[in-house]
């Protein structure tokens, strides 16, 4: 058994437990070649278990098989380590918390943001399903299905996934959370296929939406209108034929699935009854049209000058308060009146800005209010722009993973490259805000991926297209004068730390040692010339001048005969 602070494989140092069941532990760690932080799963050889050889077997199986994948939605394993007794399995450390978590905290979630949580896991569900030969997850519930601070999901915890085996009549082994999982997984009752993945969907998403646990009492799924007469008829319609006990009756694929869940609106029976009863009402509709349209229009008018004005008062009330949690307390109320509108989203980042710091809990509330009206978000003029600044926010601020021994920059990188993806592909292309979004993602996907592409011998070629951006971003940054001392003095840090790591790797794609050199000289000298107004920003000019004589002999090294 590992303990704090022991190194395993010379390499990962475990930083702490965050996780364990009922044979395996899962630890974060710290790559100290790389500064970059993994989940180590552990899982014992010789624990005193009857199901101690399918654990194993499973644990082997699982790696194996993630290592194959390649899809946003589904985590990454790098290494797989075997010392005799105990088996240690390397993957991606994946921020946020598991849905069985947030709704123990905040119970049902709202609609729509559980149908485009739905839409994600058909999408990660049928690659699986389309693989050759393909694979059935079989275990979807929410805690095996991590929800990240940019409102993307993960899913996690492949253990009882199987191959799909044409020649098979059953299952060898009947695993699967009882509650989620389908008739099929347990007696005998036939070989799992893709329709058990969609049984086990529409488990979850009747918990999600509803609240209530379908391994708890009354064990039984009822209509999701039983316990909520507000939600959708048509998601009530998917769900219920998502969980029929003969898988010939449920959808026969997750593609067929997400159809439908694109189109739930349209088989809600008040939908379609609606669309009856207009026929039927249009001679009256039409003779009081003129005086229902003034009704309507005076109502609307009342109640957006209301409102209006409500949100503008709170706005007020934020920019006058007199401490940071007072602000974001009348943003997030403004929040809430028009939920559509991102200035008191921005004045929320602005007020997590004050100290220097974004923490795990200004990031719920910030999540709180955006994640359940992302969709609507999505579709307005203003989104790109909203979601730019959450991903600075991220780049810069969040100290979840900090820790006095070691930075997390990685770790806020990877938190914000979604909130860039979706600015770049929200934006105005060809922009210099479109730019320099892509330019963040970019550069963020290049830290999440480079250690993966470096274990598995595929990193040429990316150095060049890196460089490049770091130099664009330190660009950016020096011409911007209104910029923060603390964004400089991360960026220069970044800068720094990628010369020091990769000046051979940057030789090996072609980067001149002049242009490293200059770049350098760059980066030392503006250094140099912050001045470090508060004790935070002074100790971090510190830290990276303390650097700069491992980062040229790091380029001397490199370019040495050159």
């Amino acid at each position: 058994m590992i303990t704090i602070g022991s190194v395993v494989d010379g390499k990962y140092e475990i930083l702490k437990l965050i996780g364990q069941g009922g044979m395996s532990k899962v630890y974060l760690a710290m790559d100290k070649r790389l500064n970059k932080q993994w989940a180590v799963k552990e899982i014992e050889k010789k624990a005193r278990d009857k199901n101690n050889q399918v654990i194993i077997q499973s644990a082997i199986v699982e790696a194996n098989m993630i290592k194959k994948l390649d899809h946003p939605c589904l985590p990454r394993i790098v290494d797989i380590i075997d010392n005799g007794n105990v088996i240690y399995v390397i993957m991606d450390y994946i921020e946020g918390e598991p849905l069985d978590k947030v709704l123990n905290e905040y119970g049902a979630q709202p609609q729509d943001a559980v149908i485009d949580w739905a839409k994600q896991l058909c999408e990660a569900l049928e690659y699986l399903h389309t693989r050759k030969p393909p694979i059935i997850y079989r275990d979807m519930k929410p805690a095996n299905i991590m929800l990240k601070p940019d409102g993307y999901l993960k899913l996690i915890d492949f253990g009882i996934a199987r191959e799909y085996k044409e020649q098979n009549l059953a299952d060898t082994v009947s695993l699967g959370t009882k509650g989620y999982a389908a008739p099929e997984q347990f007696g005998g009752k036939g070989q799992t296929d893709a329709r058990t993945d969609v049984y086990c969907l529409g488990a979850t998403l009747y918990h999600l939406v509803t609240g209530q646990n379908p391994c708890e009492p009354p064990y039984e799924l009822y209509p999701i209108r039983h316990w909520n007469p507000q939600l959708s008829g048509g998601l009530e319609k998917i769900i219920q034929k998502c969980t029929q006990l003969n898988p010939d009756d449920r959808y026969q694929s997750c593609a067929e699935l997400l159809y439908a869940l694109n189109h739930y609106e349209e088989i809600d029976d008040v939908y379609r009854e609606k669309q009856k009863s207009k026929l039927r009402r249009f001679g009256i509709v039409a003779a009081c049209f003129l005086l229902s349209l003034a009704v309507g229009f005076f109502g609307q008018a009342m109640k957006t000058r209301t409102n209006n004005a409500d949100y503008s008062n709170n706005i007020q009330m934020a920019v006058k308060a007199s401490t940071d949690v007072e602000k974001v307390d009348y943003y997030r109320k403004a929040a809430g009146i028009k939920p559509t509108s991102k200035d008191a989203y921005i004045g929320m980042i602005n007020a997590f800005k004050e100290d220097a710091v974004f923490t795990v809990e200004e990031e719920k509330k910030l999540k709180k209010e955006i994640i359940p009206h992302l969709t609507q978000l999505k579709q307005t003029q203003d989104y790109a722009d909203l979601a730019f600044e959450v991903g600075k926010l991220y780049w810069y601020y969040y100290d979840y993973g900090k820790t006095k021994q070691s930075d997390n920059q990685v770790t806020r990188m990877k938190s914000s490259i979604q909130w860039f993806e979706d600015a770049v592909s929200y934006g105005i292309k060809d922009t210099d805000y479109y730019y320099m979004a892509a330019v963040y993602r970019d550069i963020g996907k290049f830290n999440r991926d480079i250690t993966l592409n470096i274990e598995e011998a595929s990193d040429k070629g990316k150095y060049g297209p890196y460089w490049n951006n770091m130099k664009q971003l330190l660009s950016i940054v020096d011409k911007n004068q209104g910029e923060s001392e603390i964004v400089k003095l991360e960026v220069y840090k970044l800068a720094a730390y990628s010369i020091e790591t990769y000046a051979r790797k940057f030789r090996t794609d072609g980067i001149q040692k002049n242009d490293v050199y200059s770049v350098f000289h760059t980066v030392k000298q503006s250094t140099a010339n912050i001045s470090a107004a508060t004790e935070k920003t002074g100790e971090m000019k510190m830290s990276i001048m303390r650097r700069f004589p491992d980062t040229e002999k790091a380029i001397e090294n490199a370019y040495r005969n050159q």
